[in-house]
């Protein structure tokens, strides 16, 4: 790992020690926010052809009979 990522990590479990309420919800909120952040890229993807095609061989898909979304405009 690089050093900058090694530092933010301790700063982040100092953080959680010196607030062990607050820690939580913070952690939650950054969380929830790149699942957000992801189904929202996802769906601007999905309307384009180009974008359905990155999608599929980004994660790999095989089975495109299991994502209606993405079968359509292929």
């Amino acid at each position: 790992m690089r050093d900058s990522h090694i530092g933010q990590i301790e700063e982040w479990a100092e953080f959680v020690r010196q607030n062990p309420k607050e820690w939580r919800e913070i952690h939650t909120k950054f969380i929830n926010s790149i699942f957000i952040n992801q189904k929202r890229i996802y769906k601007k993807l999905a309307n384009t052809k180009e974008g359905k095609n990155a999608l599929i061989e980004f994660y790999g898909i095989r089975n495109i009979r299991g994502f209606s979304d993405l079968r359509d405009k292929i």
